[in-house]
């Protein structure tokens, strides 16, 4: 039976001849001539199904044929002489890929556009991107060997670069971790080792595990269901690894008994510790619906950092593999107010005892003038405490702290102002008639919130002129020497001595 010629490739190549081209079919042993139209070339039977050879000069498109002593080819199987530059190449990146394939190669040189064919020996590479200096193709896979790469155009085919396939390690597990977990599976296990890249199957059992993550030493796995003890294995591109053992284990479900603090601010961030049993490996603390911050774990204590909540009683679970505790009640406070104050003056001594108005001030636990402590904290009700000023100076800001935060000044009068003592260092006149009646001009400091003047004990009408004067009206008296003592609510002034002459 004569050749039959299938394909040749390329199927394009210069004028000039000389293109490397593949001639496909089967009869091809004992060939004695290959053809391109009439002119004849130089060829080598590779096998009974393929032939290389080299063009040789023509024009136009001709008939490639393949002559053997059965006779000569018949099928249209035709070449074309184009005057487009055969391809070619300077260099490969990377030169090296598992048997796999898959990876990305990235082939540079000069006249590549319109690459035809990529190949990596004789199996082709899927072309991605292809520009005059550039091609980028996904590798065949491939038996452990170095293969040539060749591009293929209008222009012909280019030389070849060697690529070599390197087979991929045999995965080694060295560790699990954790090495057991619930029945229920759906905990993240990390496997550690070597030759893990590319992990394409883990396996607890029979079961398989959901890959998370994979590089050469790691793999991270969501572990299946199951029960008992049971073998965990890799598998990639090198094979199926040892076997390490992973154990089914039943978690006793979490319980709570206490929480400290039980209550706090809306805005949440404050730390709270949940105290009880099992509560290792917790994977959520929620208040209510709204998940909290987990700081730190033990079997027997979390600690979390709340997460905000509207003024509501909510309920704290604690969730583990073995399940979700019983719930604790924890309250969401409004933070405290201070709208007013009673008196807004005191001493710069303090002493004094102050009833702060306001909302939300029954679970008060601490009082400040300008960052000074109260003492003597009495709760009267949700809006109303009295405390004793701590001592201080100038005009403060009076705060009020409970669990659920502390009040600003942004609403209200929470300010308070510390008065120095009052102090008299003149009387002017210093006497006068036993009938009273008399202007007396008191002079001295810290006198303008004088709230009373005494002659002698006797309640006197006064007029407050500045912080160091103030002109009081005489009362009647008995002739005689009397003292003359100005109040205010930082407390007495001095006595200074007033005579009243008898009229």
């Amino acid at each position: 039976m004569a050749p039959v010629v299938t394909s040749v490739s390329p199927a394009q190549g210069a004028p000039a001849g000389g293109t490397a081209v593949n001639i496909t079919g089967s009869g091809f042993t004992g060939a004695t001539q290959v053809r391109f139209g009439p002119n004849g070339t130089t060829f080598v039977i590779v096998s009974d199904t393929l032939i290389t050879a080299r063009t040789p000069a023509g024009t136009g498109t001709v008939q490639v044929t393949v002559t053997a002593p059965t006779g000569t080819s018949t099928q249209n199987v035709f070449f074309t002489y184009t005057s487009a530059l055969a391809p070619a190449l300077s260099s490969l990146s990377p030169a090296t890929g598992p048997t796999s394939g898959g990876n990305t190669v990235t082939l540079n040189g000069t006249n590549l556009s319109g690459a035809t064919v990529v190949l990596f020996g004789s199996n082709p590479a899927t072309v991605l991107t292809d520009t005059a200096t550039q091609i980028t193709v996904i590798a065949p896979a491939g038996s452990p060997s170095s293969v040539a790469v060749t591009v293929t155009t209008a222009g012909g085919m280019s030389n070849a670069l060697t690529y070599t396939y390197v087979a991929a390690p045999v995965p080694v597990l060295t560790s699990v971790s954790p090495p057991s977990g619930p029945p229920s599976g759906g905990n993240t296990v990390t496997l550690s080792g070597t030759g893990l890249s590319g992990a394409t199957s883990v396996k607890f059992g029979a079961n398989p595990a959901t890959i998370l993550t994979s590089s050469a030493t790691q793999v991270t796995v969501i572990a299946p269901a199951n029960t008992g003890t049971v073998n965990v294995t890799v598998t990639t591109a090198g094979g199926t690894s040892n076997a390490l053992p992973y154990t089914y284990t039943a978690i006793p479900v979490p319980s709570l008994s206490s929480l400290n603090p039980t209550s706090g601010p809306t805005s949440g961030g404050n730390t709270v510790t949940l105290n009880g049993t099992n509560l290792t490996g917790a994977t959520s603390v929620k208040f209510g619906s709204n998940p909290a911050t987990i700081l730190t774990n033990t079997a027997t204590q979390v600690t979390v950092a709340a997460p905000a909540g509207p003024p509501s009683s909510v309920g704290v679970t604690v969730t583990t593999a073995g399940g979700t505790s019983n719930p604790l009640p924890y309250f969401y406070l409004a933070a405290p107010t201070v709208s007013d104050l009673s008196p807004h003056l005191g001493p710069a001594t303090g002493g004094n005892t102050v009833t702060v108005f306001g909302s939300n001030l029954t679970l008060t636990s601490a009082v400040t003038f300008g960052g000074s402590p109260a003492t003597g904290i009495i709760v009267v009700s949700d809006s109303q405490l009295t405390v004793t000023a701590p001592a201080g100076s100038g005009t403060v800001v009076v705060t009020v702290t409970t669990p659920g935060g502390t009040s600003t000044a942004a609403t209200g009068n929470p300010y308070y102002t510390y008065l120095g003592a009052p102090t008299l260092t003149s009387l002017t006149p210093a006497h006068g008639s036993e009938l009273g009646g008399e202007a007396i001009v008191l002079g001295g400091s810290n006198l303008t919130y004088t709230d009373a003047v005494t002659f002698g004990g006797v309640p006197a009408s006064f007029s407050a002129i500045s912080d160091t004067q103030v002109v009081a009206t005489s009362p009647g008296g008995a002739p005689g020497t009397v003292n003359v003592v100005a109040h205010t609510p930082a407390g007495n002034s001095n006595a200074l001595p007033y005579v009243y002459d008898p009229s």
